[in-house]
């Protein structure tokens, strides 16, 4: 079982293809620091993703494009070191593969070989097939990404739902077909509609692993600060937030404020003699 069954190794893609075949469902959850992996980890969470949404929850960017290779390196080192148990997926961000096949195997093997990940993300269906194949073949596990592809969130012109009607739900499954026949070992599928994604999910023998997809894919993922609650704002629709993480911690700091500013804090018991 992946959650709470494998506790002296890390999870690997063979166990990920392991649970498709018994019908096993797995929750994933992106991290960006130890600390923070770390808790998931201990939580039984078999699959992290340093997702480059990074850039929209902790560096302030407006969306994912301005993220950079270094700072991917940087924060999936955090996450690896951090975790134990947890298979650690580092996304290639924007500008990162796109380039070549070449470029892509470049930038992939600085996740694997300085970061320490246990796969790579990157975004595209029948577009990054030969990156995906090539980077498969020098032993690198690939997850793909496939339907909204933030990426490319100034073609698209927003966030829109991907793969209704006819033609584009033909697509997506192309899209899907190719990245398993690519050698990748597991597909996201973001914002497509729940029949689409279920219908996909049926006809692939690897993985899938949805976000705003309905129910009907083997796996599950979310952005931690939206799942948490620390989102200011609007939220996707697809979003359920199991704490108001951001209430606690703005309480918080207004306690400390609080008593710091009323002479309470530190009290006796904090100070040394």
């Amino acid at each position: 079982m992946l959650y709470g069954g494998i506790t002296n190794r890390r999870v690997t893609v063979r166990d990920l293809a392991r649970a498709k075949q018994h019908g096993e469902r797995w929750a994933m959850l992106t991290a960006y620091d130890a600390l923070t992996a770390g808790v998931f980890d201990e939580a039984g969470i078999p699959v992290l993703l340093v997702g480059d949404s990074a850039g929209n929850c902790h560096l302030g960017y407006e969306n994912t494009v301005p993220v950079t290779m270094d700072q991917m390196v940087m924060l999936s080192a955090a996450v690896v070191r951090g975790t134990k148990r947890a298979l650690v997926v580092g996304d290639m961000p924007f500008g990162s593969y796109q380039e070549s096949p070449a470029q892509a195997m470049h930038n992939a093997a600085r996740l694997m070989k300085e970061a320490g990940v246990g796969a790579v993300k990157l975004e595209g269906g029948e577009r990054s097939a030969r990156s995906i194949e090539l980077l498969v073949e020098a032993g690198i596990p690939v997850m793909a990404h496939i339907g909204l592809t933030p990426q490319s969130v100034h073609a698209f012109g927003g966030y829109p739902v991907q793969g209704r009607g006819d033609e584009a739900a033909h697509q997506l499954l192309r899209d899907a077909k190719a990245v398993q026949q690519a050698g990748a070992f597991s597909v996201v599928l973001e914002a497509v509609p729940a029949e689409l994604a279920a219908q996909v999910t049926e006809q692939l023998a690897i993985p899938t692993v949805g976000i705003g997809a309905g129910v009907g894919t083997d796996a599950q993922v979310l952005v931690w600060t939206d799942m948490a609650g620390m989102t200011a704002g609007r939220v996707p629709k697809f979003v359920k937030q199991y704490a108001d993480l951001r209430a606690v911690l703005g309480d918080a700091a207004r306690e400390f404020a609080a008593e710091v500013t009323a002479g309470t804090f530190p009290a006796p018991e904090h100070s040394f003699s």
